[in-house]
């Protein structure tokens, strides 16, 4: 198993649970993956996930060595990982809540993408960051180059894309590349912590949220205010809205979790 899940509650934690190879993506990593999305997407029980990732690195990118030793099928195995890869990455953008990043440790390649891809990034203090592509000859995989523009511009993300620097995690944080930066000692607990309030929350709002900045950079402002005002409605007759409303003006704490159980 190169995936862990563990649930606590209302959050599924899914860990890259390959140590000995930095995480590395591999084609049985990227079909786990892919699966273990599917699979806590699909799950009513589940309100949001964290993904994180087990040892000293949070993921190498892709296998090179696999890919070095592939010769002439080096076509079709990189095909057999980015297809579930992408996939999966797929699934944690359009799924219906919230999804926080752990990043322990150094990221580079394909595992831009996935430490990217969160709602909430929370990076260690020694973690760092690299596309790490151009130093083997590749081009970019993984949506990093759909994420890096939207996250940091364009400028910015031709940097890193083409010449191939290195971010702190510091500075990571200072251009907006993830959410903030946590001690090292500190990030398993700070990011369970903010897995739990969102699981705490109104997953619908959660989830219109997350549809409303995906379409965003797509949609006209008239078109996109549209689609604001159909979602706000939505959620002003249904339950959760309700409930945080009858919260606020009685002065106490909404019980989000009841009003999902009652809509």
């Amino acid at each position: 198993m190169l995936i862990r899940r563990d649930d606590d509650g209302t959050v599924a934690t899914l860990t890259l649970d390959s140590p000995d190879t930095g995480n590395a993506i591999s084609v049985a990593m990227a079909e786990e993956l892919a699966s273990r999305a599917s699979e806590v997407a699909g799950d009513p029980a589940i309100r949001s996930v964290l993904l994180s990732a087990n040892g000293r690195f949070f993921c190498v990118g892709g296998d090179v060595k696999a890919i070095g030793a592939a010769g002439d099928t080096v076509g079709a195995l990189l095909d057999s990982i980015t297809a579930p890869l992408h996939a999966a990455i797929a699934t944690f953008l359009h799924m219906e809540k919230p999804l926080v990043v752990a990043v322990n440790g150094p990221v580079a390649g394909g595992g831009l993408g996935l430490a990217l891809v969160g709602d909430i990034v929370l990076a260690a203090t020694s973690a760092h960051f690299s596309m790490a592509y151009t130093g083997i000859g590749f081009s970019p995989d993984g949506a990093s180059t759909w994420l890096l523009p939207r996250l940091i511009g364009l400028r910015r993300s031709q940097e890193l894309a083409l010449l191939n620097r290195r971010l702190s995690s510091d500075e990571a944080a200072s251009i907006g590349l993830i959410t903030r930066v946590v001690p090292d000692a500190e990030l398993p607990s700070e990011s369970c912590s903010v897995a739990a309030a969102l699981a705490n929350g109104p997953v619908g709002a959660h989830a219109a949220i997350r549809r409303l900045l995906l379409s965003s950079g797509d949609l006209s402002p008239e078109h996109q205010m549209e689609a604001e005002a159909h979602n706000v409605r939505s959620q002003a007759i249904g339950a959760e809205g309700q409930e945080g409303v009858a919260a606020f003006t009685q002065k106490r704490k909404p019980d989000f979790l009841a009003a999902g159980r009652a809509g």
